[in-house]
């Protein structure tokens, strides 16, 4: 199951802070701040979905992700492999390399992490 671009925004938050009550959710967002209504619908939608849950505090309801960051965001990139590169890492690897603004020194630095992943396995 897939987030929404406004879900991934809330998740975002979420993931930075680990724990987190609606308000200082509310307020890690910029001026003009979504309602409370809509960011308490993200949450509901999010637990839903098996993203997010909370503990309860009384009335409040202190909420977490149940999902990390790096699992999900590992997830999508092979989805978008698989869909958009015909599940070929390779492809994509030459596709973001060139159509992306990489400078020198970035891509150097993603060779040494490519070496090193050769040296590892």
């Amino acid at each position: 199951m897939k987030l929404s671009k406004s879900e991934e925004e809330l998740m975002s938050h979420l993931w930075k802070r680990e724990k987190a009550f609606m308000k200082d959710l509310l307020n890690d967002y910029p001026e003009p701040k979504p309602a409370t209504t809509t960011i308490a619908t993200l949450l509901k939608r999010m637990t839903d979905k098996g993203f997010v849950s909370y503990t309860l505090f009384g009335k409040s309801r202190q909420y977490f992700p149940l999902v990390e960051k790096s699992a999900y965001f590992s997830k999508h990139v092979n989805g978008i492999i698989k869909n958009f590169f015909n599940d070929s890492a390779s492809q994509f690897a030459s596709f973001f390399t060139k159509e992306t603004e990489l400078t020198k020194t970035e891509l150097k630095e993603l060779r040494k992490i490519i070496d090193q992943q050769i040296k590892d396995k």
